[in-house]
This record gives structure tokens, C-alpha cells and sequence, in this order.
């Protein structure tokens, strides 16, 4: 490396560290507004991920992996059950920070939505299935925290 490129790549890195950039980076704030403060979630009825009875405190296996990261992030959840598409609409729209309800990583919203990494699998007619959630797209702070999460909680 010559003495010009390593100046440059130290002048890179004083530039970036000085600018306060955090990588990954969240455009609109999503990380940051849920932790200490509330995590709106979309919920897709889908036994056993998601279970309605009262719409107002969902159940089920997602909804409990949900309530376990909001209390990770000393948020309170704020819940919204729907269907898919009205759900993912409101997720791009800035209404949702995640939608959750036995979603597949085949899911027809990858262009609408992130997926988290799968965290789980379950087996429908004889067929595996990789399970995911949802989130906004170019929200990567919040998605990485999730993923984490995910992955401590599942092993995967």
C-alpha cells in the first residue's frame, strides 16, 4: 500500500467517523423511535403463528417471538391484524415497522418489504417451508436488531 492510499483510507475513515454514520443505517429512524417506545406490528391470523381471539393482544408463536424483541428493545407492542396485502401497504406506508403471521421466505412481497434471514421452518404437505418476517424496505438497523434477535432466540 503506498503512503498516498493509506492517507486516503485514514482520511476515509476520520471523514466517516466524524460524520456521525452509522452503519447500517435506518432512513427514516425506525430503530431508534421503537426502542424505548412502542413496535407497531402488523399480524396476518395464521394458526399457530398468529391467533386473533382479541385482536387487540394477538397470540400465538409470532406474536410471542414479537412481544419478546419489543420487551428486548423496552418497547411496547402496538398491534394491527389484517390481511396480507392491506398489512404490507401500511408496512410501506410507514404505519408498520413489522408484519408477522407464518409468512414464508417465498412470500410475493420481496419488493414491497424485507425479509428477515428464516428463523424456522414448518412442514405443510410434505413440503418445507422457511419462515420470515416482514419489515420496511431500507430499514437496515432495525432489521439487523431483529435478525439478532431472531437468531438468539431460535438458533438460527
Amino acid at each position: 500500500m503506498t503512503k498516498v492510499t493509506r492517507m486516503l483510507a485514514v482520511l476515509a475513515v476520520l471523514v466517516l467517523t466524524g460524520c456521525g454514520a452509522r452503519f447500517p443505517a435506518d432512513p427514516e429512524d425506525t430503530l431508534e423511535r421503537v426502542q424505548g417506545g412502542e413496535l407497531r406490528v402488523g399480524a396476518v391470523v395464521n394458526p399457530p403463528f398468529v391467533v386473533a381471539e382479541d385482536p387487540a393482544e394477538p397470540t400465538g408463536s409470532e406474536a410471542d417471538l414479537v412481544r419478546g424483541f419489543a420487551d428486548a428493545q423496552g418497547a411496547r407492542v402496538v398491534w394491527e391484524v389484517g390481511g396480507e396485502s392491506t398489512l404490507v401497504r401500511q408496512l410501506e406506508r410507514g404505519e408498520l415497522d413489522v408484519v408477522v403471521g407464518g409468512l414464508t421466505s417465498t412470500t410475493p412481497w420481496t419488493e414491497e418489504a424485507a425479509t428477515t434471514r428464516p428463523y424456522g421452518t414448518f412442514e405443510e404437505a410434505g413440503e418445507e417451508h422457511e419462515l420470515v418476517l416482514l419489515t420496511r424496505l431500507g430499514e437496515n438497523a432495525f432489521l439487523v436488531e431483529l435478525e439478532t434477535f431472531l437468531h438468539q432466540e431460535t438458533g438460527r
